[in-house]
């Protein structure tokens, strides 16, 4: 069953992600306007927002991190990623974040 926040893809899922930079812990707040409400413990400069954001899907769904790319928003706090990986289901990503 697909989420708002999160897309079943044939070789992955399609994550759509608000970060919110500069916080004091990285941590998942829960779902905000069909996103994924993420807050980050890096600055949003030079790429290390994108960085500690790709790390983190990264270690949660025990993905390597060149599994994850951000498609859109790479500039924004609204940003979709795609993680590839064939197994991976909606419910696992839900489950991992939720």
């Amino acid at each position: 069953m697909s989420q708002p926040w999160c897309t079943a893809l044939a070789d992955g899922v399609r994550l759509s992600v608000r970060i919110t930079p500069n916080a004091k812990k990285t941590e998942v707040l829960g779902i905000l306007d069909d996103a994924l409400k993420i807050k980050l413990q890096a600055q949003p400069i030079e790429g290390k927002a994108n960085e500690a954001l790709i790390r983190f899907i990264a270690d949660k769904l025990d993905l390597p991190r060149r599994a994850i790319v951000i498609t859109h928003g790479e500039l924004n706090k609204h940003k979709l990623l795609k993680v590839e990986s064939p197994g991976l289901t909606v419910e696992a990503v839900k489950q991992a974040f939720l």
